[in-house]
């Protein structure tokens, strides 16, 4: 029994080493792509951190390397106005994950996330959500700020079956009864540009688009990503019936949602996107 109880440890411990350091290295690569081609404006980096065949996902940019190429000639190397801050940065195995902001693609900055599908060193696939940044929370809080750093790596499958139990249960299944099941009381931290703190910031905050007459479904999700104690979940559904992309950032702790990010944005018709891929 003791020798099966110490295979099984590190039988476990092995798969969180390669786990981890599977995710190191595609952040290693997301982290210097985005330096090289976002903050340093070299277009000569994309073909040495991007490969064909390059699946993007942004609905505005045709897919392969030409378009990645055209938009960054355009509107990065060309465009004085153009700036970009990296500010967390997770992976989930080959999947990296950048939150982050964007100036000069419009009068107003952008907070975004990417999520970036690493295969031999290089990016291979891009999917991404971006949304004008808004004003601080009633909380006084902004779209980004909050903690960086990225722990507990051996908890990374549990806390991702929470933030997937929570979405399926209260956000779709539409059980606001059991939204404390999930949080530490009112110990919650919240980003939403129109939520304040706490969870009865959450429960007013839902209440306030109900009376406002605004309806938020989230009907699927399509991916659900991790690292440690920071959690993606990346979803599909509508507001006020208009088809809408949630990403829904998570920080957990203590098996207890603590802190929520997000961005939200159209998902545009068919007939007027540069791509067949599909925004998910």
């Amino acid at each position: 029994m003791k020798l099966l109880i110490l295979a099984t440890a590190a039988a476990l411990s092995f798969t969180i080493s390669t786990g981890s350091s599977l995710a190191a290295s595609t952040k290693d690569v997301v982290r210097s792509a985005m330096t090289e081609l976002m903050i340093k404006k070299n277009v000569n980096s994309i073909d040495m951190h991007f490969s064909e065949p390059y699946i993007q996902h942004n609905q505005l940019i045709p897919s392969g390397l030409g378009g990645l190429k055209e938009l960054a000639n355009q509107a990065i190397a060309k465009n004085p106005a153009f700036k970009y801050k990296l500010v967390r940065l997770i992976a989930d195995g080959n999947v990296g994950i950048a939150h982050g902001v964007y100036e000069g693609f419009g009068e107003m900055p952008l907070v975004a996330f990417d999520v970036f599908k690493v295969e031999k060193g290089k990016i291979v696939e891009h999917w991404d959500n971006l949304s004008p940044i808004a004003a601080n929370n009633p909380s006084g809080r902004s779209q980004t700020d909050g903690p960086v750093e990225v722990v507990d790596h051996d908890k990374t499958d549990a806390n991702k079956a929470l933030v997937r139990d929570f979405v399926e249960t209260v956000l779709i299944g539409g059980a606001f009864d059991k939204l404390p099941t999930y949080f530490d009381g009112n110990n919650y931290i919240q980003h939403n540009s129109n939520i304040a703190d706490g969870l009865s910031g959450l429960q007013e905050g839902l209440q306030a688009l109900a009376k406002a007459g605004v309806t938020m479904k989230i009907a699927k999700i399509h991916k659900v990503l991790g690292e440690g104690n920071f959690v993606l979940a990346i979803s599909e559904g509508d507001i006020s019936g208009n088809p809408t992309a949630f990403y829904d950032l998570f920080r957990v702790n203590n098996d207890k949602i603590v802190e929520h990010w997000d961005v939200i944005s159209p998902i545009l018709p068919a007939e007027k996107t540069a791509n067949t891929n599909g925004k998910f």
